[in-house]
């Protein structure tokens, strides 16, 4: 397992947690991070995968509840509700290929959630994927102010 799929792990499962307890549950957050046994490297991954969609997460969230067709956001299954926020950020930094942030994406919910999640996943990140590419050719194009 990649230390960046293992920084994803973590910072999944403090996004469930903080989705459940919240934000007032940080610091048990933090602990569980830094009691992880991780390498220091991916403990910081974590963290700033993680400090990051939270920075974001009203402005994910209208991003999401746009392509997950027919489904409230808030009665999501709350591991896909946070793969989906944790990779909507991914998608969004540009940092990471999409096709790996997809990738990754339905690992985590082969991994923590239901046998129909990862096709869910699928569909709801190809779109979100496709607005942000659109969007953002539309920026690239010079003397465009659509």
């Amino acid at each position: 397992m990649s230390n960046r799929h293992r920084a994803r792990r973590l910072a999944l499962q403090g996004l469930c947690c903080l989705d459940v307890q919240g934000r007032h549950a940080l610091e048990g957050v933090e602990h569980f991070i830094r009691d992880s046994r991780e390498e220091p490297g991916v403990a910081t991954d974590a963290r700033k995968l993680l400090s990051d969609t939270l920075d974001e997460l009203e402005s994910l969230d209208r991003l999401l509840a746009r392509h997950a067709r027919h489904w409230e956001l808030g009665r999501l299954a709350l591991v896909d509700r946070n793969i989906l926020r944790l990779a909507a950020h991914e998608l969004l930094a540009g940092q990471t290929p999409v096709k790996v942030v997809i990738t990754e994406s339905l690992r985590l919910a082969k991994e923590f959630s239901m046998a129909e999640s990862p096709r869910f996943v699928n569909g709801v990140l190809d779109a979100v994927a496709r607005e942000i590419q659109k969007d953002t050719a539309r920026e690239d194009r010079p003397g465009d102010d659509s």
